[in-house]
C-alpha cells in the first residue's frame, strides 16, 4: 500500500500454516490498517477544479468555483441525495 493510498482497507488473505505465520500476517495487517486510519484522520481536502468522477453519499469536496462550480461558487460541498450541497 502506498503512503498516499486512502482506498478502503482490504485484508490480504492468510495462507499461513502455523501460529508464527498467522502472527506475522496479523501484525502486517494491523500495520496496514493503522496506516489507513492515520492517513484518513490527517487527510486534507484538496481544492478541485473538476467534479469527482464517482461521488458517494458522505463525500466532502472543496470546489474552486471557477472550473468546477457545483451551484453556489467556491467552497466546501457534501455529496448527499445525488447532489453536491454547499457546506460553507
Amino acid at each position: 500500500m502506498a503512503k498516499g493510498d486512502l482506498s478502503l482497507y482490504q485484508p490480504e488473505s492468510c495462507d499461513a500454516q502455523d501460529v508464527a505465520g498467522v502472527k506475522s500476517w496479523a501484525y502486517r495487517e494491523l500495520e496496514r490498517l493503522s496506516l489507513v486510519l492515520e492517513l484518513a484522520i490527517a487527510r486534507r481536502v484538496e481544492e478541485l477544479n473538476v467534479a469527482p468522477a464517482k461521488p458517494r453519499a458522505g463525500d466532502i469536496a472543496l470546489a474552486d468555483g471557477t472550473n468546477w462550480n457545483p451551484g453556489s461558487g467556491a467552497g466546501f460541498y457534501g455529496y448527499y441525495g445525488g447532489a453536491w450541497v454547499k457546506l460553507g
